[in-house]
């Protein structure tokens, strides 16, 4: 039997509930960024540019628009007869499906999948953050080091500690302890939530976990202890780049605008060796009226008569004659029309702002404005800062 050295394991299912309308009808992983892109396209271009070929995809809570996306994984060089890129979705037995109760209940769930590639190593990602990482020297140093698992870290600012999972560790590496959002962390080493196991260990750990019928079937809180307290061996990544957890609407926003120069560490002018894929298709280019005006912001593929300052705006956005959008990210195929002004918003695909709105004027990062996918704007209104709307507003009511 062929074995894999190393095969990927991408969670992607989760709700993103603190996303709120913008993950209504879409998987989180899905939801669009820096003008061009969806989040999941950062963890699979990592996969391709560190070399591994083989990735699982577990799909859960509004799977369809994320596995349209996906495809064949050719944008990521994953459209391979043997490996390559597969969806995942919770098992299906003859008593019917169950979904996924937790990150290693998921995994647990798709040992079939993995034993049908026979790896020697594990590596457990996430599909809901913003980083370039080289997998590969992760691996590397999991190998020499013949941990049973090898944990990404990263060092966040304390007053930030109690949102991850926390971790401390001696010169070697060595993981000594690990406690899931303490109340008083004791470092500020955190867990990415990137983890590479021995296939062996993970089977043996997945295998007992679920059958503890008080686990609630999670790595940071049940495989990780429990391996910390039996004595497995366990070595810590320390990863010093780039990395956001995109999981709220304010870290999403001000991801994106890190892209405008904010944050001199993050940028999508790559090189081959780090460079984004994604499913971006032929589109035609920007094009900006006589009157436009565009300053500090990106944008692919928009129809621009009025002003752009200091925003993110994907494909197909239409800014009318004189209306303003300024800090803020306006998804896919949204529409601005004449004399709107949009402030400090996250607007998500196919919406329409009718002419002469007011969105989110006035306002700052603390008070974004949230509108979701379809939502149709009636002519005029006033939406305060601060402000969700989920729904479609029918300006004949």
């Amino acid at each position: 039997m062929r074995r894999k050295k190393c095969v990927a394991m991408l969670l992607a299912g989760g709700q993103g509930a603190r996303l709120y309308a913008l993950t209504n009808m879409v998987a989180k992983p899905a939801v669009s960024f820096g003008a061009k892109y969806r989040i999941i396209d950062f963890t699979l271009s990592n996969c391709y540019n560190s070399g591994i070929d083989t990735v699982g995809v577990l799909t859960q809570y509004q799977p369809l628009i994320l596995n349209d996306y996906l495809g064949n994984g050719e944008p990521w060089d994953l459209d391979r007869s043997y490996g390559g890129l597969h969806s995942l979705p919770p098992y299906q037995a003859k008593a019917g499906s169950e979904w996924y109760r937790g990150t290693a209940n998921a995994i647990y769930q798709n040992l079939h999948f993995l034993h049908s590639y026979n790896p020697e190593h594990v590596l457990i990602l996430s599909g809901d953050h913003i980083y370039k990482m080289d997998y590969s020297k992760m691996l590397e140093e999991h190998i020499a080091t013949g941990a049973d698992c090898t944990i990404a870290t990263i060092d966040v600012n304390v007053e930030e500690a109690t949102r991850f999972g926390i971790l401390d560790y001696g010169l070697d590496g060595k993981i000594t302890s690990f406690e899931e959002k303490p109340k008083n962390p004791k470092s500020n080493h955190a867990s990415m939530g990137i983890y590479i196991f021995k296939m062996s260990s993970l089977s043996e750990e997945l295998k007992r976990d679920e059958e503890d019928e008080k686990s609630q079937n999670d790595f940071g809180k049940n495989i990780i202890p429990h391996m910390l307290a039996t004595n497995r061996k366990m070595q810590a990544y320390s990863f010093d780049g780039y990395w956001r957890d995109v999981g709220t609407i304010k870290s999403l926003w001000e991801t994106n605008m890190d892209l405008l120069g904010k944050n001199p560490e993050f940028s999508l002018n790559s090189t081959s060796e780090d460079k984004i894929y994604g499913r971006t298709g032929g589109s035609p280019p920007t094009y900006l009226g006589t009157d436009a005006k565009v300053q500090n912001s990106i944008m692919t593929s928009c129809e621009i008569y009025g002003s752009v300052v200091n925003s993110v705006l994907s494909e197909g956005v239409f800014v009318g004659k004189g209306a303003v959008v300024r800090d803020s990210i306006i998804m896919k195929g949204t529409t601005i029309e004449e004399g709107a002004k949009v402030e400090f918003s996250i607007i998500d695909e196919n919406v329409t702002i009718a002419p002469n709105s007011k969105i989110g004027v006035g306002g700052d990062k603390d008070s974004l404005v949230l509108i979701g996918r379809d939502v149709k704007l009636p002519k005029g209104c006033s939406i305060k800062s601060g402000d969700i709307i989920e729904r479609y507003i029918n300006e004949n009511k």
